[in-house]
């Protein structure tokens, strides 16, 4: 652990994405003290692009693959890791394109190796995880009603354990089935608290819900918020999946530089607090549909027609909200930054980068 008056050492994997390059960035902006090494095998589409940024600001990187625990073997004792290393999609495994096995090894194998490094250096460890933990059956057949252009709860039925209005808590359901991707970040959270206990260093979960801002790399199946706003700007082809092809889904939003002020108070030395596992988000006020997403796309940028197909797919589901009372409760956090800075700030972003869909797309 970090010792008062000496420089602390983070590690981030995943640094050069979207989540890690923003942490590193905002930490550095935080406390210009801290020294930061990061890894990274650049197989995400368009990480290159923060390298160059990074090494300028002082991050010191390493080309590194957290699925071989080798690559580990060359890097210095650290403080503390931040996880933000993951295959980021709920169809990963199942889409055609990815393969489940290298999912395991890198979303699941690769945490072990994080923590076999942070057992050797005594480094503290936070797992950013996802909202994907949650059963998805549970979640499917929620009793929703659109209201006006969005599905809203409805207040008349009752509602499972661990779900409000306000979103889901951390005590909702995380029975099976969650998908490939959510088990392995499940397994990863489980383990790590047995690594944590058993070794003796401080681990924290922090369950995040969608995460967005500028230097997204926009997918349709990650990155949603980014990905619609640069194909609304470019006039691509766009799609309302599911539920009725009306676009009522409902999602809240993050920005992860909003996450630092909670990371700074959970690296700090001896710091306690109850609850291990928190949930992360936006909430209620940070919510919106895709059919209101296309309603802002078309005031800022004129009009663009959407497509409708109204099956759903496998694991699609209408309203996922997080409710973060408890990280309000144990850590005093609460997000910063409204929905509607987000958007702006992405749109901004699509502007200044024409090419941004092809970056995010590339090989």
């Amino acid at each position: 652990m970090a010792v008062e008056g000496i420089a602390m050492k983070i590690l981030i994997t995943g640094i050069c994405g979207f989540v890690g390059s923003t942490l590193a960035r905002s930490w550095i902006e935080a406390d210009p003290g801290v020294i930061i090494y990061g890894m990274d095998n650049f197989i995400r589409p368009g990480s290159p692009q923060n390298q160059n940024e990074l090494q300028n600001l002082g991050v010191k990187l390493c080309h590194g693959d957290i699925r071989l625990a080798s690559d580990f073997e060359t890097l210095p004792a650290v403080d503390w890791v931040i996880d933000s290393a993951a295959n980021p999609s709920v169809l990963a495994g199942i889409d055609g394109h990815t393969s489940s096995r290298q999912l395991v090894e890198h979303n699941l194998m690769g945490t072990v190796n994080i923590l076999e490094y942070c057992r050797q250096c005594g480094a503290g460890f936070i797992l950013l995880s996802t909202s994907r933990v949650y059963s998805i059956n549970t979640l499917a057949d929620l009793a929703v009603e659109p209201i006006e252009n969005r599905f809203s709860i409805k207040a008349s039925h009752a509602l499972p354990d661990g779900l409000s209005t306000a979103g889901i808590s951390e005590t909702f359901s995380t029975g099976s089935p969650i998908s490939l991707y959510g088990s392995t970040k499940l397994a990863s959270e489980i383990i790590a608290l047995e690594y944590g206990t058993t070794y003796d260093f401080p681990v924290w979960i922090n369950r995040c819900g969608v995460l967005a801002g500028a230097g997204q790399f926009g997918r349709p199946d990650q990155g949603i918020f980014a990905y619609w706003i640069n194909a609304w700007l470019r006039r691509r082809p766009l799609t309302y999946l599911g539920f009725g092809g009306m676009g009522y889904q409902v999602r809240d939003c993050l920005h992860p530089r909003d996450l630092i002020s909670l990371l700074l108070k959970q690296t700090v030395p001896a710091a306690d607090a109850q609850a291990r596992v928190i949930n992360l988000g936006g909430g209620l006020q940070n919510s919106m549909s895709l059919a209101e997403l296309s309603a802002w796309c078309h005031q800022r940028f004129g009009p663009h027609g959407v497509r409708s197909s109204p099956e759903n797919r496998r694991f699609d589901i209408p309203w996922i909200i997080m409710d973060s009372s408890l990280a309000e409760e144990a850590w005093g956090w609460q997000p910063q930054t409204p929905l509607i800075s987000i958007l702006n700030e992405i749109a901004l972003h699509a502007e200044q980068h024409p090419q941004w869909l092809e970056i995010s797309e590339s090989p």
